[in-house]
């Protein structure tokens, strides 16, 4: 059998093989350097043409442009674009937030200022020189309404009832000047007591309570949760970037120049796997957050209901002018109501000089009329609407948030596309699309998580959420619940923790356990195969032991 082919064959196999070698060392990397150089990084040690790969710890280990050092100069740089991408896309929401919210702060103290400047024009025709020494009684209202819209530990109800007392008080030592200065702080005290029973101001106080403590809980949450929506977007922003995370972003946007592929895109799947996979914690917010907004709405469209947040607020001169004219018209017969419950002593013992049977007086007070016009009502419509379709705009934020970032880097097309870089080479992406959450990422081939960790600055945020939602849900129906902060007990600095469902201090829970198994929950190690060791125990899992423990 004649062999001499056989030599001559590998031969040519290997002047082939050094031939393609030969040729694929000697690929420039003048492209990568004006990159690198374009970046603002000095072209010191950067190879001139490819180098072998053997050192590259997160790169494709072929023929390479790229050093350990240059390596790990671009891994920095993506970490901190990366950070820089999310926390930009997250001051658009802020900047959203903020803008609505200035917004309806404006519209709601315009709105209250042109209240209280109604009913000081009206009472200074009406009562001349007497409303100047009482003014403070009606100014100190307006302020107190200010303040609890504010957000200041204000008791509504307790706030309007002072107010009747003092104008009660004010108006009785009005009706007998001369014996003013002669009426006791017990008589006084005795006669706000007879309130309720006597009724002097008629219906007109419970009225004016019914309106305005639903639209001021109302608006007070509303401008609430537009400001916490906003910190939450913040705070979330700010979460610094796993190292896994880190790997996987720098292997999607750097790695391709580092083997000459600068202007080949990735693939959109694997662009979005890699964003899914970095953004599964911030993902976990969209069930809360959607609820959040869901609330927000039904709140924004509240405020157009009969009768309207405009209409309450300029009816409070409305209100207050019915409680004077009534008891202007009944003070004779209130007089003689209280002298019989309180006796007729002043101060010191002395003879009041209140008569019980004062002279019928004339009403210095005529009821005001509020009638609304077509520019107020729509201008009420209109902010309404233009919130509402701002909420509407950010309510799939979180979950969207990963496509959005792919946007401009991903290549356009199908998953199926082969011009595109796939992580390893120009070739076609083959795995398939995660789901959302961090839940979802347990296959996630592109970013190795644990999704038995949660991030806990993330997780706080969505208690927040929660909280805020149910204090909106309250505000609709007229509560004004104060819930537990539980900030900084969820935050693991050893201060306790409370269940996410809730938190007891001293006090009955602020609110229920829901009936569905919340979202974030929804990992179980028993059901699925999970990354990494799972052996340290989590905090949850440490207060389900405790409470458990408790109970024998």
């Amino acid at each position: 059998m004649d062999l001499t082919p056989v030599p001559l064959l590998v031969c040519l196999v290997a002047v082939c093989v050094c031939a393609d070698n030969t040729g694929a060392k000697a690929r420039s990397c003048a492209d990568v350097r004006q990159f690198y150089s374009g970046k603002g990084f000095t072209l010191n040690g950067v190879p001139q043409s490819e180098i072998s790969g053997e050192h590259l710890r997160v790169c494709p280990q072929g023929y390479t442009c790229c050093t350990s050092a240059m390596e790990e100069t671009l891994s920095n740089l993506s970490r901190r674009e990366f950070e820089g991408l999310v926390r930009e896309a997250g001051r658009s929401i802020q900047a959203s937030l903020n803008a609505q919210y200035r917004s309806f702060d404006t519209y709601f103290l315009e709105l209250l200022n042109g209240s209280e400047r109604w009913l000081e024009e009206a009472f200074i025709k009406a009562l001349g020189s007497l409303y100047g020494p009482n003014a403070g009684v009606f100014r100190d209202l307006y302020a107190d309404l200010r303040r609890y819209y504010r957000g200041a530990a204000l008791n509504l109800d307790e706030v309007l009832d002072e107010f009747w007392t003092r104008l009660l008080e004010r108006l009785l030592k009005a009706s007998e000047p001369a014996a003013a200065s002669l009426v006791s702080d017990d008589f006084l005290e005795c006669a706000s007591k007879q309130t309720e029973t006597l009724r002097p101001f008629g219906d007109a106080p419970r009225e004016l309570k019914n309106r305005l403590v639903r639209v001021f809980i109302a608006a007070r949450a509303f401008v609430q949760g537009l400001n916490m929506a906003g910190d939450v977007v913040r705070k979330v922003s700010q979460v610094a970037l796993s190292p896994e995370c880190n790997r996987a972003i720098m292997r999607l946007v750097y790695c391709p120049h580092c083997r000459g592929l600068g202007s080949v895109k990735p693939c959109a799947n694997y662009c979005r796997n890699v964003m899914k996979g970095c953004l599964a914690n911030q993902a976990d917010l969209d069930t809360e957050w959607q609820n959040l907004v869901d609330t927000m709405l039904r709140v924004a469209s509240s405020f157009g209901a009969e009768p309207s947040l405009d209409v309450v607020l300029h009816s409070i001169p409305v209100h207050i002018s019915e409680a004077v004219l009534h008891l202007q018209e009944n003070m004779e017969h209130y007089i003689s109501k209280v002298l019989q419950a309180c006796g007729d002593r002043g101060e010191e013992g002395t003879q009041s000089s209140v008569s019980e049977e004062p002279k019928k007086k004339e009403s210095t007070v005529t009821v005001l009329e509020y009638k609304p016009s077509s520019t107020t009502a729509v201008r009420l419509e209109v902010q309404v609407t233009d919130v509402s379709s701002k909420l509407k705009e950010m309510q799939l934020y979180w979950i969207q948030l990963p496509s959005a970032l792919c946007n401009s880097k991903a290549a356009s097309g199908s998953s199926s596309d082969d011009n595109c870089w796939n992580g390893i080479a120009r070739a076609r992406y083959l795995p398939e699309l995660m789901g959302d959450g961090l839940a979802n990422q347990i296959n996630n081939p592109e970013v190795d998580i644990d999704i038995t960790k949660p991030d806990m600055t993330i997780r706080q945020q969505i208690m927040q959420l929660k909280i805020m939602s149910n204090r909106l849900k309250n505000a609709l129906d007229g509560n004004d619940v104060d819930f537990q902060d539980t900030s900084d007990d969820i935050s693991g600095s050893g201060s306790g923790m409370c269940s996410e469902k809730f938190c007891v201090r001293g006090r009955p829970p602020v609110f229920g356990p829901k009936l569905d198994t919340p979202k974030l929950d929804a990992y179980s190690p028993e059901n699925k195969k999970v990354k990494g060791s799972g052996s340290r125990v989590q905090p949850c899992v440490s207060l389900l032991l405790l409470s458990l423990l408790l109970r024998r």
